[in-house]
């Protein structure tokens, strides 16, 4: 009997080995230099360098706002009309996806577009958790029919995380967003398929200028406190339809994250109190885009909505400051480059040291395609694009090379794809949410992105050594 035991016991531990070995992966350290993703990355670059222009010319402009504010308790969805007979909210697994309670402020998907001769560019920004994959991939489809390709479009969302959810996938996507709506999805579709539509039809000769400001004391480092950077800085363009209507772009760097997962009320957060207190002040469109978000809470006094309304009318106030100051130009250096990735091996981490395989993390959530890098030059601002909460310590890398070449920069999230958490390597050996949960690429993410990004920036601004 004792023999019997033993052999089961053997082959117990046999099993356990091998679904040790199948489910599970050591993490890949190797320089990512040496890997076949960074050469394939970087020979398209090359292809890319034989195509892209910098062009000076005169500059049209035209803008769009399309409401993405749910009708919620209805009788049945309705997805052409908005109405939905629940929703959750994106952003906090910790609501394990409950409905919304109601509306406390209005949500919007916005769109300038720019164009000179040769050039056209659209910049989307949502008051959404992110930009869904998904979604995007149907947007990229229904632009396309209308001649709009995939690389004339910039995405990017304010980051709230009281905004509308249903729109993630797997089981990773719906503890974050609630579980997935069908018709929910078809909707967004819809609705920022028209945004990017309706800002093309409104080009008009107009007039740009751009800037940033410190408002580092809205903002704090969430991972390592004092002891890291920070992007302080909180970036605009300003477009004026010259004797027509006015638009502003603002990007910063602090989560949209005031309320908590105690909020039920869908809320643009803080981006929201910032567009509103802008568009009341003299513009005709706000936008808000989130910055470099990774590493980087809110700072900010006030209890309940208080608090995202001192941030992001606070911010507006600074903002006016600043753009008594600008100096629009109807003729400005325009060039803009869209890189397609090619990612590292995926997997969700198990532990410091090891990865649940790649097969199985893409049981729990789909393997990120078409995942892209953006570059846009206007003038001498640069913005970047990330499909990624991006850190803002790596931001402020990329601010300070672009500003010894005479170039100020700003890097967004969020920008159709996500691929998790991109922050310094130095962090993902911590016991940390950023690093170790949402470190999904392993620890050569970050300067891989990085390195791609420079070599990028210095296509469109035809500057070397970053």
């Amino acid at each position: 009997m004792i023999k019997k035991i033993g052999i089961y016991f053997g082959a117990a531990l046999v099993v356990l080995a091998i679904l040790f070995f199948i489910a599970t992966d050591s993490i890949d350290s190797k320089p990512y230099f040496e890997s076949n993703y960074f050469k394939t990355s970087c020979a398209r670059i090359d292809s890319l360098k034989k195509i892209i222009e910098i062009t000076t010319d005169s500059i049209q402009a035209g803008f769009s706002r399309v409401s993405i504010t749910p009708t919620l308790n209805s009788a049945e969805d309705n997805f052409a009309e908005g109405k939905f007979k629940q929703i959750p909210l994106a952003g906090f697994g910790a609501r394990k996806g409950k409905a919304a309670t109601g509306i406390h402020d209005s949500i919007f998907v916005k769109a300038v577009a720019m164009k000179n001769n040769k050039q056209t560019m659209v910049f989307v920004g949502a008051d959404l958790l992110i930009m869904p994959p998904n979604i995007i991939d149907s947007v990229t489809s229904v632009l396309l029919r209308k001649g709009i390709h995939r690389d004339q479009v910039y995405f990017s969302a304010t980051h709230t995380h009281s905004s509308v959810g249903a729109w993630g996938p797997g089981y990773i996507g719906e503890q974050f967003s609630g579980k997935e709506n069908i018709n929910l999805e078809k909707w967004l579709v819809q609705q920022i398929s028209k945004a990017v539509i309706s800002a093309l039809v409104d080009l008009r000769p107009a007039r740009i200028g751009s800037g940033d400001f410190n408002a580092g004391i809205y903002t704090n480092n969430r991972v390592i406190g004092d002891l890291g950077t920070k992007n302080n800085d909180f970036s605009f363009i300003s477009i004026e339809q010259i004797g027509h209507r006015k638009a502003i772009m603002g990007s910063f760097s602090a989560h949209s994250t005031t309320m908590g997962d105690g909020n039920m009320e869908v809320s643009a957060d803080y981006p929201g109190y910032w567009e509103r207190k802008m568009e009341v002040g003299g513009f005709n469109l706000a936008v808000f885009y989130a910055g470099s978000v990774g590493s980087q809470s809110p700072s900010g006094k006030g209890e309940g909505f208080d608090r995202p309304k001192n941030i992001g009318e606070s911010l507006a106030d600074s903002l006016n400051l600043y753009l008594s100051k600008t100096t629009l130009s109807d003729k400005l250096p325009f060039s803009a480059i869209t890189l397609k990735m090619q990612l590292p091996a995926y997997h969700f981490r198990l532990t410091t040291n090891l990865n649940l395989s790649s097969a199985l993390s893409k049981k729990l959530m789909p393997f990120p395609e078409n995942v892209y890098l953006q570059a846009v030059r206007i003038g001498n601002m640069v913005w970047i694009s990330a499909p990624s909460d991006f850190s803002g310590e790596y931001a402020l890398q990329l601010k300070n090379a672009l500003a010894t070449k005479g170039f100020h920069a700003n890097v967004t999230s969020f920008n159709g794809n996500y691929v998790g958490y991109i922050v310094p390597g130095r962090y993902y050996y911590m016991d940390k949410y950023e690093s170790k949960l949402m470190g999904w690429f392993g620890p050569n993410m970050g300067e891989y992105t990085m390195d791609l990004i420079r070599q990028i920036s210095k296509i469109v601004t035809n500057t070397e050594n970053l």
